[in-house]
């Protein structure tokens, strides 16, 4: 078999079937990569039969495992990298290009069960208060706050976040998520809100840089916001509250899903929410109803929570 004809075979199918982003097949093709330098480095200090790149030995794979490991790779970076392995092999043998997967009895090391930082309701109040909105940017980074924790975005979600993806009127957006696969998410009227203060400031920009006209959220120099700065200001923020915990942008994303978790949330919808690969996005579409997604997430989210609050006292 020509290797050099099936890693371009792989690339393909990791690029257009799987449709991993650029970053994501070149991790994929580094660890087959590397895998495969260190069987030519086995086989040329060996005297002996040779290992064949397309059925190694189970052994092998403990050697290279070790091999890693004596260099300092840590489990949960090894298991990242025989996941990257193992995906070439089962790519051919799903291409009939080998009989059997000659990883399949490799056991691969367990991850660190490492639980991140969760903000309850009163600390994300906390940091959103120490915001500054006198500054151009303080009505900004408030909405930004508030999108992520409504809607449990990623930061490259959030960053990539397009006019046209708005559908504030039927209280979604759109959100195009890893694998260029797109979602509908529920937004919280809270952050429609301080979204439509937002744009207030964001209607008034003039000379916004060319390719940057439809993004929401945009930075001082009037290009669409970086993921480095909205961890920046972030960090700023937490201090400044006095938030003794380990605070990012992804924190809001599971502390979003963690609430609702608590709140008695339907775990399908929450998985659909967050756009996790464990459930496609088409099959919770077909048994989901939008409109009853939208309810079953609101209806537990404590900012839909405290506006039903503030209406009922109201009245």
């Amino acid at each position: 078999m020509d290797l050099s004809r099936l890693l371009r075979r792989y690339y393909q199918y990791l690029k257009l079937e799987k449709g991993f982003s650029d970053n994501t097949v070149a991790a994929y093709m580094r660890d087959v990569d590397k895998f495969i330098s260190f069987v030519n480095d086995e086989n040329s200090s060996k005297n002996d039969e040779s290992i064949d790149i397309f059925s190694p030995p189970l052994e092998v794979f403990h050697r290279f495992s070790a091999t890693l490991i004596d260099i300092g790779i840590q489990p949960t970076s090894l298991a990242r990298i025989l996941a990257g392995v193992h995906s070439f092999y089962l790519f051919l043998l799903l291409s009939n290009e080998i009989p059997a997967d000659p990883m399949e009895l490799l056991e691969f090391p367990k991850k660190p069960q490492h639980l991140p930082d969760v903000l309850t309701v009163e600390e994300v109040d906390k940091i959103i208060s120490c915001i500054d909105l006198s500054k151009p940017e303080g009505q900004r980074n408030k909405a930004i706050i508030e999108v992520l924790f409504s809607c449990g975005l990623r930061v490259s979600e959030l960053c990539t976040l397009r006019l046209n993806d708005l559908y504030l009127e039927d209280e979604f957006i759109r959100v195009e998520g890893k694998g260029s696969k797109q979602r509908l998410v529920p937004i919280s009227n809270k952050a429609i809100h301080e979204l439509q203060l937002y744009f207030i400031d964001r209607n008034a920009m003039r000379d916004i840089k060319p390719g940057n006209e439809d993004y929401v959220f945009l930075s001082k120099r009037k290009t669409k916001i970086s993921r480095i700065m909205v961890f920046h200001f972030i960090k700023e923020l937490v201090e400044a509250a006095g938030i003794q915990k380990t605070v990012s942008p992804h924190t809001f994303r599971h502390s979003f899903a963690t609430c609702l978790l608590e709140g008695g949330a339907n775990l399908r919808a929450i998985q659909a929410m967050l756009g996790h690969e464990s459930i496609g996005t088409t099959e919770i579409y077909l048994h989901t109803d939008t409109h009853r997604l939208r309810e079953e997430i609101l209806n537990h989210h404590p900012r839909e929570i405290e506006n039903k609050k503030n209406k009922e006292m109201n009245k």
